[in-house]
């Protein structure tokens, strides 16, 4: 039930911020202004140094918001995933598939997005368990590409990262997308600082969902 859970949060998050920085601190301002703005998913990705212990702080600073789920991205092996998971990651994020990785994340219900390219990755990816793929890099598809993969495959679910944008995000839904990853776009003023940018494009980014789904 907890996976089905976690799940189910991250699709009505809809958008799912991708935070990468040069530092713990950085990536700490850097999700506090993207909570502040409404987006209530968030992939600490293990670039990041120290990402297990920035798990560990933001899982505790938003104990009391049952809608703010944080989970690590760019595992890369099942250690790392362990890593994550003990520190109070509810998801796991790798930019491939990898069977141990998913065989780990199934032990503790816990959902792992992997990242394909091809029908034969994703088949595999799905026959392992997993419940959400990550097209990576979406850029180098774009969104026709989502509904050519659900013609053969229509039970599978899609999450794009790399190359959504304020403006092409409603073609990724239209196109069949259960959630969209986003990163550069979205981060891109933490070079200067500037934290309030970053939570106003949340806002917008959150906007731009609410419209696509209807709620306004």
């Amino acid at each position: 039930m907890r996976k089905i859970a976690i799940l189910n949060k991250l699709i009505n998050s809809g958008v799912i911020a991708v935070i990468r920085a040069d530092s713990k601190n950085e990536a700490l301002s850097v999700s506090k202004a993207i909570v502040k703005g409404g987006i209530t998913g968030l992939e600490l990705t293990f670039t990041i140094p120290n990402a297990e212990e920035l798990i560990r702080e933001l899982k505790e600073k938003y104990a009391n918001n049952k809608e703010i789920v944080v989970g690590a991205g760019t595992v890369l092996d099942a250690t790392t995933a362990r890593i994550a998971i003990m520190a109070g990651a509810e998801y796991i994020v790798s930019p491939f598939f990898d069977q141990k990785i998913a065989e780990y994340c199934n032990l503790y219900q816990i959902p792992y997005f992997p990242g394909c390219m091809s029908i034969t990755e994703i088949s595999n990816a799905l026959k392992a368990g997993v419940d959400i793929i990550k097209l990576f890099p979406g850029s180098a598809f774009g969104p026709s590409f989502v509904s050519a993969i659900k013609a053969p495959l229509p039970q599978v679910n899609i999450m794009p990262t790399g190359g959504v944008s304020l403006e092409n995000m409603d073609q990724w839904f239209a196109n069949g997308c259960v959630a969209v990853g986003v990163g550069g776009n979205l981060l891109a003023p933490a070079k200067t600082g500037d934290f309030d940018k970053i939570t106003n494009l949340a806002k917008q980014y959150i906007q731009q969902f609410e419209a696509i789904r209807g709620d306004k």
